[in-house]
């Protein structure tokens, strides 16, 4: 069995407030768990309005596939949020 995770930091430049944060934040998980099989949950800096950052987790029989995976939902949610991913640390 593997199991993979990532932290993805991101900056919201529009977020004025913690309900503007908030609102990207659960869109953002929101569509990730609902496409893929993952654990995925806000991990750090709550009470920063333009920082998000999200704890994503993959479990796998199959190293390849856990990386594949893993991939693809951090391109997922750099695609599908207008926040700007400034890093990822796997």
């Amino acid at each position: 069995m593997f199991t993979l995770s990532a932290n993805l930091t991101f900056y919201i430049p529009h977020a004025a407030s913690l309900k503007d944060k908030r609102q990207v934040c659960r869109s953002l998980i929101d569509k990730t768990r609902q496409r893929f099989n993952a654990s995925v949950a806000e991990v750090a800096t709550q009470d920063v309005h333009q920082t998000l950052t999200v704890g994503v987790a993959v479990v796998s029989g199959d190293n390849v596939h856990a990386q594949n995976s893993l991939n693809e939902i951090i391109q997922f949610m750099e695609d599908h949020t207008d926040a700007i991913l400034l890093a990822v640390e796997r």
